[in-house]
């Protein structure tokens, strides 16, 4: 699999050094924090980040918090010029992986990718031009940016597919249209927040629907029941289980109690 890299510096000749040194990767360039903040809030499959902590406008360390914020699993290494040790602890409040001071030696940093990308999931395809392959990729498009609005014709793009043969070749090898597969994930997910106690607009939001009601209904499309009636579901089956134990564990009890008698 061929990870993502997004290199955030406002030296141009250093940026575009360090992404020819790190040719094993696919990278995408951001001459700033703001630019780099951007390309997270849209459909992407960026895995790590490096991002310079000394640049005009957005700083590094603002950049990092928004970042995380955006997506907290995202794996980010702080570069800097700088040796304060003020600078590399507020990196690692606001959640940095890694804190890397410049000049970088890039067999170091090879490492330190290598081990923070060994952490992630190693799912994906393939580079060939397979049709089934580019399909996958979609897939995984699709569920990396599951609170993002994904268009038929940005996941063409990642895939470099046209969009009218993409969605006819999606369902033609899952068997599910793009749309549907597109909200089965969402849903998926909804069914999860709601588990951890998310209150409907507050999943809509993290979900990327326009409002509440359009989630609503979509999550009743999919599953036959409203948000609501779900989390009713959800929370009185463990009640249940919890019950139906305590009642064996009595009946347990009571037949073993030492010196019992049996009534007639």
């Amino acid at each position: 699999m061929s990870y993502h890299l997004l290199v955030v510096d406002d030296d141009s000749v250093f940026r575009h050094g360090l992404c020819e040194c790190l040719d094993e990767y696919e990278t995408t360039e951001a001459g700033d924090g703001e630019t780099a903040v951007e390309i997270l809030k849209k459909p992407n499959t960026v895995d790590l980040v490096l991002l310079d902590v000394l640049m005009p406008g957005l700083k590094g360390t603002d950049a990092l918090a928004e970042m995380k914020a955006i997506n907290p699993s995202l794996k980010i290494i702080m570069l800097t010029g700088s040796s304060s040790k003020d600078v590399a602890i507020t990196s690692l409040k606001n959640r940095a992986d890694e804190y890397i001071e410049k000049p970088v030696d890039v067999d170091g940093i090879r490492e330190i990718i290598a081990k923070l990308l060994g952490e992630k999931d190693s799912a994906g395809i393939t580079g060939t031009d397979n049709i089934k392959e580019k399909i996958e990729r979609v897939k995984i498009f699709i569920e990396r940016n599951f609170d993002k609005k994904v268009s038929l014709a940005q996941a063409a793009s990642h895939a470099g597919l046209n969009s009218n043969y993409l969605s006819r070749a999606f369902e033609e090898h899952t068997g599910t249209g793009f749309s549907v597969f597109k909200t089965s994930i969402k849903i998926k997910k909804a069914r999860e927040f709601l588990k951890q106690g998310f209150n409907v607009n507050q999943i809509s939001d993290r979900l990327a629907y326009a409002n509440s009601e359009t989630f609503i209904r979509a999550f009743k499309k999919q599953t036959g029941f409203t948000p609501a009636m779900f989390r009713n579901m959800a929370s009185v089956k463990p009640k249940k289980r919890a019950q139906k134990n305590g009642a064996k564990r009595r009946t347990h009890k009571a037949k073993t109690r030492p010196g019992a008698r049996a009534r007639v």
